[in-house]
C-alpha cells in the first residue's frame, strides 16, 4: 500500500513537472540584464533594477521611421516615468557611429538612455530585426509585448493618425494590472543587418569572389548613388564600404519587393527615357556578396566615382533662382499640414523662354512634393495649365530637347504649391526654383502642359477596384506628346494610357502598381505624333479596401480633394508644337476647314456642358469660386473669370473652351 501511494505521489510530481515544462516550452527565457552590461555612450552603466517595466527600443540614426518615432517614444517615456516604466534605446547598426547616435539624440530630443550594441549581443538576445522595434520587459525579465509602436507609419506609408496604438495600449494595460489583448505585432522599418566578426571580412577572397570595390560599387553607381549620396533626397548614403555593409540586407529586401530602384511602368508596355530597372544579374551579385560575408576586396579595383552636379541636376548653373518667399515656412514635428501656396513676382518685363526648371526643397525630409505654376497676367493667351516645374522624390530634371522651350508671358507670377509631411522634428523650409533661359530665336517648338482631369467620382467604402476614366480628344496641328505624369493619392492603384486611332488602340503606358511616393514623368523615347490620334484615353483604378495598407479610412466614401486622404484623378502631358503652328494649319483644304469648324463647335459645346456638370453644384448655369475644388480655385478660376466678378458664366466658359486646341 505504501509503495502504491509512493508511486501515485511520484507520478503526480512527474506529471506536474512535465506540464510545467510543456507550458514553459514556448515561453521567453528571462532577460539576464547583468550579462548584457548595458552602458551609455559616455560609459555610465545603465541600471534598470528599479523599473517595473522596461521598454527596449531598437533605433537607427538614418532610418526614416526611427526618426519619426523617436520624439513619440520620448513623450511616452515622460508620460510613464512616474509609473515605474523605463525606456532604453539600443543601436545595433554597424553603420552608426557614437557621434551619429549623439547627433540623433540631440536632434530628436531623446532623454532616455541609449546604448551602442556594437557586437549585436542585445539584438541577438531579443531577436530584434528592425528599427524601430520595441520590447516591453517586466521586472522578472519576461518580454510581455514586442513589435511595432503603432500603425501610423510604414515604409512608404504615412497615415494622418494611427488606428492601432499598440505600445501605448500595452503599457497602459500593464501598469494597471490588466491582461494584454495583443502581445506581439510585426515590426516595421529598416532591417538590422546581422554581421559575422569583422575579422572574417575579406580574409579569404578568391579571384572569383564578389567584392565590394570591384563588383558592388558599379551597381550602386548605376542604380542607387544618384539619390543615395551626400546632399540628395535619400535618407542615407551608399558610397562607403562601412555604410553599405550596414544596409546590405535592407538593400536586398527593397530590391526584391520592387521598392528600389523606384520605377513603376510595366516593362512590356512602351519605352521611356531614364528607366530605372536593375538587371537580375546585378541583384544576384548583391545577394552573393551578402551571403559570402560582404568582402571589401581591393580598393584599386574600384571604378572612378561618377561626377554628379552639386544641387542642380543640369551641369551648367541656372540663369536665375527664385525662392518661394523671403522667410522660412515652419513645418511642425507631427500632424497634417494643409497645402501651402506662395505667390512670387519674378519681375519679368518681357516674355521668357525656358528649357528647364528645377525645384529644390529647402529641406527634402519634409517636402513631399512641390509644384511651380505660372500665373499669367490677365488677357494673356497661353496654352496649357501654366506648368513650370516640380519636385517629387526620385524625379530628375533634364533640358528639353534642342529647340524646345516653354514660353512664360511677361508680367507672369509664379505660384509655389507646397505639400509638407512632418519628419518628427520642427523644420524650416525655403524651397526655390532654378530656371534655364534660352533665346527666342533658338526655339523651334513651344512646349506646354495639358491636363486630363475628372472631378466627378465618389469611391464607395471598401471598393477594391474602382475605375475612373479620362480622355483627351483635341490636339493642335503638328503636335507631339513628349511624356506623361499620372497623379493620384494613396488609394491610387493602377493607371493605363491608350492612344486610339479609329478602331485601333495602342497602350502607351501601364502602371500596374501606382505609388504615391514616386510620381514619375514618363518621357517617351520617341515623342508621339498626335496628328493621327483620335483620342488619348486613361483608366485610373482606386483601391479603397482594407487590403490597401495606405488606405486611411476604408469605411468612408472618397471624393475629389487636395489632401492625401482625399483623391485626385489627373494626368499631365507635355506637348510640343512648332512655333508657327497656326500658319501651318492654314494650308488645310477649305472643305476640311469647314468640317473641322463644325467639329470644333460641337466640342466647345461638349466642353461647356462637361464643365458645368462637374462644377455647377446648384445648377444655375454659373460657377462661383466656392463650388470648385481647391486646386481649381488656386490655379484655374482666375483664368476663366475674365471680368473678375467672382463668378464664371457660360460665355466665359465658351471663350475658354474655344481657345483650347
Amino acid at each position: 500500500m505504501k509503495c502504491f501511494r509512493f508511486l501515485l505521489i511520484s507520478t503526480y510530481f512527474v506529471l506536474t513537472a512535465l506540464v510545467v515544462c510543456i507550458a514553459n516550452a514556448g515561453a521567453s527565457q528571462p532577460i539576464d540584464w547583468q550579462s548584457l552590461q548595458l552602458r551609455e555612450l559616455n560609459g555610465e552603466r545603465v541600471s534598470i533594477s528599479a523599473a517595473d517595466w522596461t521598454v527596449v527600443c531598437f533605433l537607427g540614426t538614418e532610418c526614416p521611421l526611427a526618426k519619426l518615432y523617436g520624439p513619440r517614444l520620448q513623450r511616452m517615456s515622460t508620460e510613464f516615468a512616474d509609473r515605474g516604466v523605463l525606456f532604453l534605446g539600443v543601436n545595433s547598426n554597424v553603420q552608426d557611429s557614437p557621434s551619429e547616435i549623439e547627433a540623433y539624440v540631440k536632434s530628436f530630443g531623446i532623454a532616455f538612455p541609449i546604448v551602442k550594441d556594437a557586437d549585436q549581443r542585445i539584438a541577438n538576445v531579443f531577436n530584434a530585426t528592425r528599427t524601430p522595434e520595441v520590447f516591453v520587459v517586466d521586472a522578472q525579465g519576461i518580454v510581455r509585448y514586442k513589435g511595432r509602436i503603432d500603425d501610423q507609419y510604414e515604409p512608404g506609408i504615412s497615415r494622418a493618425e494611427p488606428t492601432h496604438r499598440d505600445l501605448l495600449d500595452a503599457l497602459t494595460a500593464l501598469v494597471q494590472g490588466k491582461p494584454l489583448e495583443v502581445t506581439e505585432t510585426s515590426g516595421v522599418g529598416c532591417l538590422i543587418t546581422r554581421l559575422k566578426p569583422k575579422a572574417n571580412f575579406g580574409s579569404t577572397v578568391g579571384f572569383n569572389s564578389v567584392t565590394f570595390h570591384r563588383d558592388i560599387v558599379p551597381i550602386l553607381n548605376e542604380h542607387c548613388v544618384e539619390c543615395h549620396r551626400s546632399g540628395e533626397i535619400a535618407p542615407f548614403e551608399l558610397t562607403d564600404y562601412d555604410e553599405v555593409v550596414g544596409w546590405g540586407q535592407m538593400m536586398l529586401e527593397v530590391i526584391d519587393n520592387g521598392r528600389m530602384p523606384p520605377w513603376h511602368a510595366d516593362p512590356n508596355v512602351g519605352q521611356f527615357v531614364g528607366e530605372r530597372r536593375m538587371p537580375k544579374s546585378d541583384r544576384e551579385k548583391i545577394s552573393t556578396w551578402i551571403d559570402t560575408r560582404m568582402p571589401e576586396g581591393d580598393f584599386s579595383d574600384r571604378p572612378p566615382s561618377p561626377i554628379w552636379p552639386e544641387g542642380w541636376h543640369i551641369r551648367q548653373p541656372p540663369s536665375t533662382q527664385i525662392a518661394m518667399r523671403d522667410r522660412p515656412f515652419v513645418v511642425p514635428a507631427e500632424g497634417t499640414v494643409e497645402y501651402q501656396y506662395f505667390v512670387v513676382d519674378p519681375k519679368w518685363t518681357e516674355d521668357r523662354w525656358i528649357r528647364a526648371a528645377q525645384v529644390i526643397p529647402g529641406d527634402a525630409s519634409v517636402v513631399h512634393h512641390a509644384i511651380v505654376f505660372v500665373r499669367p497676367p490677365d488677357g494673356s493667351r497661353t496654352r496649357g495649365v501654366g506648368w513650370m516645374g516640380a519636385y517629387v522624390p526620385g524625379q530628375r530634371t533634364a533640358m528639353l530637347p534642342p529647340g524646345h522651350a516653354r514660353r512664360i508671358p511677361a508680367g507672369s507670377k509664379l505660384v509655389f504649391q507646397m505639400h509638407y509631411t512632418p519628419s518628427g522634428k520642427i523644420t524650416n523650409d525655403i524651397t526655390r526654383v532654378g530656371v534655364w533661359f534660352t533665346d527666342k530665336e533658338a526655339v523651334t517648338h513651344e512646349v506646354f502642359t495639358s491636363i486630363a482631369i475628372n472631378h466627378e467620382f465618389e469611391i464607395p467604402p471598401r471598393a477594391k477596384d474602382f475605375v475612373v476614366n479620362m480622355r483627351l480628344d483635341s490636339f493642335p496641328p503638328n503636335a507631339k506628346m513628349l511624356g506623361a505624369t499620372p497623379h493620384m493619392h494613396v488609394r491610387g492603384k493602377s493607371f493605363q494610357l491608350t492612344a486610339s486611332r479609329g478602331d485601333t488602340h495602342e497602350m502607351l503606358l501601364s502602371i500596374p502598381r501606382y505609388d504615391f511616393n514616386w510620381q514619375h514623368w514618363y518621357q517617351f523615347t520617341r515623342p508621339l505624333d498626335l496628328d493621327s490620334i483620335d483620342s488619348i484615353d486613361m483608366s485610373v483604378t482606386f483601391d479603397n479596401s482594407v487590403a490597401n495598407p495606405s488606405n486611411p479610412a476604408p469605411h468612408e466614401y472618397v471624393t475629389w480633394g487636395d489632401q492625401t486622404w482625399e483623391e485626385m484623378a489627373i494626368a499631365f502631358f507635355d506637348m510640343a508644337i512648332p512655333v508657327g503652328a497656326k500658319r501651318l494649319a492654314s494650308s488645310v483644304k477649305q472643305g476640311d476647314v469647314l468640317a473641322k469648324d463644325e467639329t470644333k463647335e460641337k466640342r466647345v459645346n461638349e466642353r461647356v456642358q462637361d464643365f458645368l456638370s462637374q462644377m455647377d453644384g446648384d445648377r444655375d448655369g454659373r460657377v462661383s469660386r466656392d463650388e470648385t475644388p481647391l486646386a481649381f480655385q488656386k490655379f484655374g478660376f482666375r483664368g476663366l473669370d475674365r471680368n473678375n466678378d467672382g463668378v464664371i458664366d457660360r460665355k466665359e466658359i465658351e471663350f475658354h473652351a474655344a481657345s483650347r486646341p
